[in-house]
């Protein structure tokens, strides 16, 4: 086994674990008409801007509607498109929200610190004027600890946070620095064919559809390699038991069996209110590799959860 995978392998587990306008001359009756356009919501699905704490756009689109709101994070140097056989499948009995944390998709690129604390504040800047009083925060992989900082910062109106195919190594040693930083080398010499050689031969099954294989290993290496590499750092570091202090919501994890178990007696002596739902055969992209069956067992691990009447 050489260094890459060896180094791959290793970070794997921390892998595992975002108007309408009037013009012209009119009269106090016309003004008022027009004021009232102005309020309407934009069109279902298209676009929409907020500002995150540290002044980068976050663009994010919002679907369907009614309580609750399902709130969709991507992954590492992925973006709010992965999620749309979700956004199809749930927009009918909720309310759907997509973000593009900053730095990827569309959203702004004019961030120095990329914490999972300020990829959660992407999250909380989206959904901020939304008057959906129920979320339930679903994070795919590095949007697995996002959620964890959005629900901070959203308590009070956070019901769920749901990961898929994350929070593995919750309360296991973080991985050694020296490795990440081995592996952070090989990207900085190559970042193409580093990250697409990491993502098709460490996150996806021999029976994977190999266009979806190709796919996403295309994209992922296109991502911005600063961007990329700041938050591998910041991801390898981040603090899971302060992070989830105070935080009393359940916290569930929808994961493959590809890679590192789910130690749920060991996840739930950081987190007490974890659970994890394990799909077997899966890769690591479970919500792209078979959506019917993880939308099935996202539905159902929707109605556990208490839902409080909406005044």
């Amino acid at each position: 086994m050489n260094c890459l995978s060896r180094c791959a392998r290793v970070f794997c587990a921390s892998l595992l674990l975002v108007t309408l306008a009037a013009c012209g001359r009119q009269d106090t009756t016309t003004t008022k008409a027009t004021d009232s356009t102005t309020s309407i919501a934009p069109a279902d699905g298209s676009p929409r801007i907020a500002n995150s704490t540290d002044g980068v756009h976050i663009q994010y689109r919002v679907y369907g509607h009614g309580e609750p709101t399902l709130v969709f994070v991507h992954g590492w140097s992925c973006d709010s498109s992965y999620w749309n056989a979700q956004v199809e499948a749930f927009r009918k009995n909720y309310t759907v929200v997509t973000v593009d944390l900053a730095g990827h998709g569309a959203s702004g690129r004019n961030r120095t610190n990329w914490t999972m604390a300020n990829y959660g504040a992407d999250v909380a800047a989206a959904v901020k004027d939304l008057p959906s009083k129920q979320l339930i925060l679903v994070g795919h992989s590095m949007g697995g600890p996002v959620v964890i900082e959005a629900a901070r910062l959203l308590q009070g109106r956070t019901l769920a946070a749901i990961g898929v195919d994350t929070y593995k190594t919750i309360g296991a040693p973080p991985p050694p620095p020296e490795q990440v930083e081995a592996f952070i080398r090989e990207m900085q010499q190559d970042y193409v064919g580093t990250v697409r050689s990491f993502v098709t031969n460490t996150f996806f099954t021999r029976n994977a559809d190999p266009l979806l294989v190709k796919k996403i290993g295309q994209d992922m290496s296109a991502a911005p390699p600063d961007v990329a590499i700041a938050s591998l750092r910041a991801l390898a570091g981040w603090d899971d038991r302060s992070a989830a202090k105070g935080l009393t919501i359940p916290i569930i994890a929808i994961n493959s069996d590809l890679g590192a178990l789910t130690d749920d007696v060991r996840i739930k002596q950081v987190w007490p209110t974890f659970r994890s739902i394990i799909v077997p055969g899966t890769g690591h992209f479970i919500m792209m590799e078979d959506p019917p069956r993880f939308d099935s067992i996202l539905t159902e691990a929707i109605k556990t959860l208490s839902l409080p009447a909406v005044s």
